[in-house]
Formats: C-alpha cells, sequence, structure tokens
C-alpha cells in the first residue's frame, strides 16, 4: 500500500508546473529535514529540476521558505473560513471547529513537528521575512479568535482569545514533545471549559 501510495503522489507531482513541484519538494524536505539541513540542490532535485530553474522562480532559498510558509498559513485561514461558512451565526461553533482542527492534526505533528514552531526554532533573527510572516499570521488568528469571542458574548473576548491561543499553541509543543496524552480530547475539554467559564453570567444568578 505505502508503494502505492508514493507511486500515486509521484505520478501527481510529476503533472505539476515546476513552480508547484518545487515548493512540494521544499515542503517535504524542509518538514522533515528542517530549514537549514535541507540545500537548494536537495529541493531541485526531489523536484526534479535544475537549481537554474529553482531561481527562475525564487530568488534566494529565503525566498522559498518564506513562499511554502505562506501557503502554510494560508491553510489555516481556509480553516476558519471554511468554519466560518459552515456555521456564520454560531461563533462557539467556528471556535470549538478550529479546536477540532487542531486536535485531529496533532498526530501529524507528533511526526513533523508545527511548520511555524519549527521555523521559528531554525530562524532566530525576528527581521527574517519568513519570521515576520509567521508573527503576523499568528497575530492575525488571535485577533480573529477575540472577535469570534466577542461574537459568542464572552465578556472579556481578549483574555479568553489568548486562553484558548495558550491552549491550541500547547497541545501542538505537547504532541510534538510527546509529553502529554490524548493531548487532542484534553485539548477539546480545555477549549469547551474556557468558553464556559468566560461566558458572561445568567442575569438572576450569582457568580460563584
Amino acid at each position: 500500500m505505502a508503494n502505492m501510495d508514493r507511486a500515486s503522489r509521484q505520478s501527481r507531482v510529476a503533472k505539476l508546473p515546476p513552480r508547484e513541484r518545487i515548493l512540494d519538494a521544499a515542503e517535504h524536505l524542509f518538514s522533515r529535514e528542517g530549514i537549514k539541513a535541507v540545500g537548494v540542490q536537495a529541493i531541485a532535485s526531489r523536484a526534479e529540476t535544475t537549481k537554474m530553474a529553482l531561481y527562475r522562480h525564487f530568488a534566494t532559498k529565503d525566498a522559498l521558505v518564506e513562499e511554502w510558509l505562506r501557503i502554510v498559513a494560508a491553510d489555516y485561514t481556509a480553516v476558519f473560513d471554511q468554519l466560518e461558512t459552515a456555521h456564520p451565526d454560531e461563533p462557539r461553533a467556528q471556535i470549538l471547529g478550529m479546536a477540532r482542527f487542531i486536535a485531529d492534526g496533532l498526530p501529524e505533528i507528533s511526526h513533523r513537528g508545527c511548520p511555524f514552531i519549527n521555523t521559528i526554532a531554525e530562524l532566530p533573527d525576528r527581521t527574517h521575512p519568513a519570521r515576520r510572516l509567521i508573527e503576523a499570521h499568528k497575530a492575525g488568528q488571535v485577533r480573529r479568535l477575540t472577535d469570534l469571542c466577542a461574537r459568542a458574548g464572552l465578556p472579556y473576548p481578549d483574555e479568553a482569545a489568548a486562553e484558548i491561543t495558550f491552549a491550541l499553541e500547547g497541545a501542538q509543543v505537547s504532541a510534538q514533545n510527546g509529553s502529554i496524552e490524548h493531548a487532542g480530547e484534553r485539548l477539546m475539554r480545555i477549549v469547551e471549559a474556557v468558553l464556559t467559564s468566560k461566558a458572561a453570567p445568567v442575569k438572576g444568578h450569582a457568580t460563584k
């Protein structure tokens, strides 16, 4: 079965235009071996092209790293968009849907690691374009979560969004280092607890 899957993937990738083959190769190698460990020649070879052709599409390796992360970030943004379409007037359902998406992806992260966390570890310079892209993406996610918390009627949406973000990010790190068992289901319980504990009290009932 593994050989069939590999052959299917190779057939699919072979039909892609050169730029997409390069990005596919970069994603595969960066995710498994790290950014600094992978050279341009290795990417070109996996993409079945040449270094010269690669540089026609990406002026530098840094530019390729940045574009790869831009695609990864866009995938996460697309999940938010899909949840908004599926639950247009249910901000709580959108938040839980995002948490479920992260929870379901933890097994893969346990093997490959989070691309954002791995990149930050490899690129300590915060002025690097890839670092700036990650920080902008994460800030955008927090803003979107804060808006959802506000729409869900939570009286302190910024605090709730911060706690949910801590849970989402922490679950991915825990999955990567293998420190917590059943991280996905525990993540869901934590996010549900945040949404419940931060909810406005019902009128006529005193809070504890």
